[in-house]
């Protein structure tokens, strides 16, 4: 119960919030709004401020509310819905690759987040959960996980936020992506070497670098490219059902793996589950996830260096019309 009231509170205050000025012009098509929320905005003298609603109150008069003096055709083509064939056409395979990618990148990283303890004791970086007390199974296994945060997880998010404007956010996403499958197949094809004592240490190493490239790729472009690159009016719609793909693939990702990384021979999986097909063949199957996400990622388009209209195909609708004052304003 108490759970719900931070719920509640947020939703309270979210229906509080104003839109914002571009979703109101291109998504609610009422200019007139939007220019008087955006000269809220702005700190500007009362004449500019009054000059812009003039202007989008007489492109409003006209009925050229979006893209300015647009025929019935034109505005026939800016008001298509989420689920027509117009945005099947211009935005279908852009929502099939968010959506894919980000399914697929939860699949493997919750698998190998959720599931670290049972990939250490595995390998024998931890001893057996039998051998130790409470106290002691949960130092070791902070530890593990501390060490894998500080050498794999908070360095590829830095990296990440120095190169992302300088390379852009699909090739972070294809790099990460690619070297996701190069250390999983470097995990799995010699897994038996892995698996001895004094080899552990370069397991963990190997592992930590998969969750550095999960984070310089993927795990920070996920949310990043979905709030880019579609028309404002569905941007948050599009956002949400690539979210909700993700959070299929988290829920694949935790299941699927607790079951697959049992081991083959029934007697050594763990009480109360079947045998499953061991550490090694999961790899191999979560290797092959990451190829699949590295692959729809060439459907999402490189929102890098555009403004977000330009991304979106906005300024493609508005280009052959006259120019709308609010889109001016944010230009």
């Amino acid at each position: 119960m108490f759970g719900a009231l931070p719920i509640a509170f947020t939703y309270y205050w979210h229906m509080k919030m104003p839109e914002t000025p571009l979703y109101t012009a291109l998504g609610a098509m009422n200019a007139g709004k939007a220019s008087e929320d955006f000269s809220k905005l702005l700190v500007m003298n009362n004449n500019n401020s009054n000059n812009i609603i003039e202007q989008v109150q007489a492109v409003d008069q006209r009925n050229d509310v979006v893209c300015g003096a647009a025929d019935d055709d034109d505005k026939k083509g800016i008001s298509f819905g989420l689920f027509s064939k117009m945005f099947a056409r211009r935005h279908g395979l852009h929502l099939l690759g968010t959506a894919s990618t980000w399914l697929l990148l939860d699949v493997s990283y919750f698998s190998q987040n959720l599931f670290q303890k049972e990939i250490f004791t595995a390998v024998g970086w931890l001893p057996a959960a039998h051998t130790m007390g409470a106290l002691d199974e949960l130092f070791n296994f902070a530890r593990a996980q501390t060490l894998v945060a500080l050498c794999g997880l908070i360095p590829g998010y830095w990296v990440t936020v120095i190169l992302i404007d300088i390379i852009g956010r699909v090739t972070i996403q294809l790099i990460g992506f690619f070297f996701m499958t190069v250390f999983m197949l470097a995990l799995a094809i010699p897994y038996h070497h892995w698996i001895q004592k004094h080899n552990s240490t370069g397991f963990v190493v190997m592992y930590a670098l998969t969750f550095f490239f999960a984070n310089f790729g993927p795990n920070s472009t996920r949310f990043i490219v979905p709030a880019e690159i579609f028309p404002a009016r569905f941007r948050s719609t599009c956002h949400g059902i690539s979210a909700a793909a993700g959070k299929a693939g988290a829920i694949i990702g935790a299941f699927g793996f607790l079951y697959a990384a049992q081991d083959q021979d029934k007697s050594k999986a763990d009480p109360g589950y079947p045998a499953g097909i061991g550490i090694k063949n999961t790899l191999f199957l979560l290797a092959a996830v990451n190829v699949l996400g590295l692959l729809f990622t060439f459907l999402v388009p490189e929102p890098n260096g555009r403004s977000l209209e330009e991304i979106s195909g906005e300024i493609e609708e508005c280009e052959s019309n006259k120019s709308n004052p609010i889109i001016d304003q944010f230009n």
